[in-house]
C-alpha cells in the first residue's frame, strides 16, 4: 500500500497558471465550435497510443507544433497524450500507474510527472487529450485536458458516462469493443443530462456533486470485432441513429484499432476514405484520430526500449504521419478552393 497526495497537494506543487488556464479555455472553445460548425476545419487527435517516455513524447509534441502552424487553416491538432491503458485481461496499464515500466507500480511519482508533462505541453500551447479511464485519477488532470474520451470498454459504464456528465472539457464516447454504437450513443446521450454522484473532494473527504450535463459529448467511431465502421454506410446509420435521439448529428473517426484491424499500415487507408467522404459532402464528420509515435510499430516492455516506439498498440511513424497530412491537405485545398475551406 502507498499513500498517494490529494487532488490539493498535486495541484498546488504542480500548478496551472492563469495564462495556461486561458489557453487551455480557447483550445476547449475551438474543438466545441468545430463540433457545432461554426469553425469548419478538421479536429485531428494525433500521437502515441500511450505514452511511456517523457523524453519522445517532448520531442513529438515539438514536430507536432510545427506541423500545426504550418497546417493550421485546416485542422486543429491535439495531441494523445494517454497516460492509463485499459487492459482487455492483463498488462501494463500505463505511465500514470507504472512510470519506470518494470512493475514497480510508483504510483505516486506516475501522477506527478503525468500532471508534469501535461503542463509542459500547455507551456507550448499544444492542446492535449485522454482517455479518463480510473474516475479516481480524473482529478489529478482534468483541468489540463482539451478533449477527453471515454474509451470503448467503458462506454456502457454509468460511472463513466457521469464523469463525462461533469468534466469541463467536449467528450467524446466510443462504440463498444464489439463494434455496438448503441452503447456510445446512449452514453453521448446519458452525459448531456444533469447527475449526481460522489466522489473524494480535492481535500481528500467523500463529498456529492451535481452535474449540469455536457453539452458537447459526442461519439467516436472505433470500429470492432464485427468489423471496420469508417464506411458511409456505417457512418450513416450512426448519424440516423443520432438523430433519432435528438443529439447532434456529428461525429469523430479513430482511423486505429478496429477500424484498422490493429494494423498500423491499415491507418493510412482508413484516414484517406475518411478524406474523401468530407471531400464528397459529409460535413458531419467533425473529426479525425491517428496513432502515431516518432518511429513506425510497436515493440514488447523491456529493459532496453528503443526511442520512440510504441510498448502498446503499433503506431505509424513521423514521416507517415506527415506525409498524410501533406496529401490531405492538398486535396482538400484543391477541391474547396472556389470557395474556402468546407
Amino acid at each position: 500500500m502507498q499513500s498517494l497526495p490529494t487532488y490539493f497537494d498535486i495541484k498546488q506543487a504542480l500548478p496551472l497558471t492563469l495564462s495556461q488556464a486561458l489557453s487551455i479555455e480557447q483550445h476547449r472553445q475551438t474543438v466545441r465550435d468545430i463540433l457545432s460548425g461554426k469553425d469548419s476545419r478538421l479536429i485531428m487527435i494525433v500521437g502515441p497510443c500511450s505514452i511511456h517516455d517523457f523524453h519522445s513524447a517532448r520531442e513529438y509534441a515539438l514536430r507536432l507544433k510545427e506541423m500545426s502552424e504550418k497546417y493550421s487553416s485546416q485542422f486543429f491538432f491535439i495531441m494523445r497524450v494517454y497516460c492509463e491503458k485499459p487492459r482487455t485481461t492483463s498488462g501494463w496499464r500505463g505511465f500514470l500507474y507504472d512510470p519506470h515500466l518494470d512493475g514497480s507500480h510508483s504510483t505516486a511519482l506516475g501522477i506527478e510527472w503525468t500532471r508534469q508533462l501535461m503542463l509542459d505541453l500547455t507551456s507550448l500551447n499544444i492542446p492535449t487529450a485522454t482517455e479518463f479511464l480510473d474516475p479516481m485519477t480524473a482529478f489529478y488532470y482534468e483541468d489540463l485536458v482539451t478533449w477527453g474520451s471515454i474509451g470503448a470498454r467503458t462506454a456502457s459504464s454509468q460511472t463513466h458516462r457521469i464523469l463525462a456528465s461533469f468534466l469541463p472539457m467536449p467528450v467524446g464516447i466510443k462504440n463498444c469493443l464489439a463494434g455496438n454504437i448503441s452503447s456510445a450513443i446512449h452514453g453521448a446521450l446519458s452525459a448531456t443530462h444533469a447527475h449526481s454522484f460522489m466522489r473524494i473532494s480535492d481535500h481528500g473527504k467523500p463529498i456529492t456533486c451535481h452535474t449540469h450535463g455536457n453539452p458537447d459529448a459526442h461519439i467516436v467511431l472505433r470500429g470492432g470485432e464485427s468489423g471496420p465502421n469508417y464506411n458511409p454506410e456505417s457512418i450513416e446509420e450512426a448519424l440516423m441513429k443520432l438523430g433519432c435521439v435528438k443529439l447532434p448529428q456529428r461525429l469523430l473517426i479513430d482511423c486505429a484499432h478496429h477500424n484498422s484491424n490493429k494494423k498500423h499500415e491499415r491507418q493510412p487507408i482508413a484516414f484517406k476514405s475518411i478524406i474523401h467522404q468530407i471531400l464528397e459532402g459529409n460535413t458531419n464528420i467533425r473529426g479525425l484520430m491517428l496513432e502515431s509515435h516518432l518511429f513506425s510499430g510497436a515493440q514488447a516492455l523491456s529493459k532496453e526500449l528503443k526511442y520512440g516506439v510504441s510498448i502498446t498498440d503499433p503506431c505509424l511513424s513521423w514521416d507517415e504521419t506527415v506525409h498524410l497530412f501533406e496529401w490531405s491537405s492538398h486535396i482538400l485545398e484543391e477541391a474547396f478552393k472556389p470557395c474556402g475551406f468546407r
